[in-house]
């Protein structure tokens, strides 16, 4: 069973207009509402690769069950647990006069501390030996990110092969448990570890310092720069293609689906990267989710630089 796992969820709106000013009315060229949150992604993303997958997660309010309606519109099985308040709206404005992007993105509601404790009794309860868990993104309030440390131990107790894609430095915290895959950006595995990341170097520097505390594979998102994939035995690099930045927002939750199915596939890892890269870069360059239509034609751009691991030297 392929499970994801969205604790904070939300409901993105995304906005185009012309100009923003203050203090008066802006009319905008396009609205767009979608179910979100980095799990929830990944759910949608995976069930167009033909992977069935059930979502996890807390939902609050009649926002909580949009998202839980739209995902079994999807024929996405869901196992969230109620709780009290709302499910989070964020809003990300493309301002088309000056190409910038604005992202308002809420709290989320609070998790009373039983719902906590339900949660992980849940997950005691439904993983089973070789199966796959992703862990996404933000946390709600009344959650610490220690929560990450007990997901981690459940799954090194039950062999459950565990994916986190969280920004909290806690996940170094979860390393001893063996970790089957991290998803950082440059920005979370420089915050990490306290340093300033410049160069290519850098990066895998870093990235092999998190394969030697325990994680088994580490897939570093760097935006327009592209991506890296590291585990013991590889190191894989590969570019961006060329297109029109319209919304980041998801992008990153895009190349891990992506990535995540090509693993379970057992597909070659250099392939699975372009193909990632370009699924990932292909929903950068539209206001929703990619549906893999241009995704063959971008990854014609991308160059796969395949290096062992034991030849990139690691001095940190």
């Amino acid at each position: 069973m392929i499970y994801t796992c969205t604790l904070n969820l939300a409901i993105d709106l995304f906005i185009e207009t012309d100009t923003m000013h203050p203090h008066t009315v802006n009319r905008t060229q396009d609205d767009d509402i979608q179910a979100n949150g980095k799990g929830v992604n990944v759910s949608l993303i995976l069930k167009q690769l033909g992977i069935d997958n059930t979502a996890l997660g807390f939902q609050a309010g009649f926002t909580g069950h949009y998202i839980n309606d739209f995902l079994k519109e999807k024929a996405i099985s869901t196992h969230f647990i109620e709780v009290p308040g709302m499910t989070r709206i964020n809003v990300f404005t493309q301002v088309n006069e000056t190409g910038e992007e604005f992202k308002l993105v809420n709290k989320g509601p609070e998790i009373p501390a039983e719902k906590i404790t339900e949660f992980l009794q849940t997950l005691k309860k439904i993983l089973q030996p070789g199966d796959y868990l992703c862990v996404s993104g933000s946390l709600p309030q009344g959650v610490s990110p220690e929560i990450l440390v007990a997901i981690s131990q459940i799954c090194d107790e039950k062999n459950v092969k565990l994916i986190i894609d969280s920004s909290y430095k806690e996940v170094l915290e979860c390393l001893p448990y063996k970790p089957f895959l991290l998803k950082p950006n440059e920005e979370e595995l420089a915050a990490w570890y306290d340093v300033q990341l410049q160069t290519k170097t850098d990066y895998l520097a870093y990235a092999k310092r998190l394969i030697a505390a325990g994680a088994q594979n580490v897939l570093l998102s760097l935006g327009g720069d592209g991506a890296i994939f590291i585990s013991k035995e590889m190191v894989l690099i590969g570019n961006s293609p060329k297109g029109q930045v319209v919304n980041t927002a998801c992008a990153g939750d895009t190349l891990l689906a992506t990535f995540l199915a090509g693993m379970i596939s057992d597909q070659p890892p250099a392939e699975t990267l372009k193909k990632a890269i370009a699924a990932g870069s292909s929903t950068a360059f539209r206001k929703g989710l990619t549906d893999f239509s241009d995704v063959s034609q971008l990854a014609e751009q991308i160059k796969i630089e395949t290096l062992k691991s034991s030849d990139v030297e690691v001095s940190v």
